[in-house]
């Protein structure tokens, strides 16, 4: 794991208001699809709900100041958590989960750290107003480059 990247896999908070911060007040989402799909073994027991459960899946792509996005975003939503508070996650288009879910509150938050295909990558598993669902945060190349180069 790099060293420079390592403080933004275990990070607690916000990361679109850290992203943001680090862009010097530039961020933005890019919706690329939406769709319900089973949740996998390894989901379904750390949320603890049945493996057969139908999950709501949101993936985008995460922007700073560059052309490249920086990071690759999957969320996670059990449809029993849509059918509570976290139905507003459902539609908020372009905007960040991390602008609704850290507005005034402060989630509950398990965190695993992996490596996959496309990077480094954090998984964390939020409790938010009694809903349970994962966001994960694959952090890409040109962000690893913008960081390293900021630091030189």
């Amino acid at each position: 794991m790099p060293a420079a990247l390592r403080k933004w896999l275990y990070a607690s908070g916000s990361l679109t208001q850290q992203l943001t911060d680090l862009a010097g007040g530039k961020f933005r989402v890019e919706p690329v699809q939406e769709h319900f799909q089973r949740l996998s073994l390894v989901d379904a027991n750390w949320m603890k709900m049945p493996y057969q459960h139908t999950s709501w899946v949101r993936e985008s792509n995460l922007y700073g100041c560059e052309e490249q996005p920086w990071v690759k975003a999957k969320s996670i939503f059990p449809v029993l958590s849509l059918q509570k508070r976290a139905r507003i996650f459902q539609h908020i288009g372009t905007k960040p989960i991390g602008w609704l879910l850290f507005q005034r509150t402060n989630p509950h938050c398990e965190r695993r750290v992996v490596y996959l295909e496309e990077g480094w990558t954090r998984q964390s598993c939020y409790t938010w107003r009694g809903c349970k669902f994962i966001v994960q945060e694959t952090f890409l190349p040109a962000f690893e480059h913008f960081i390293q180069n900021q630091q030189a």
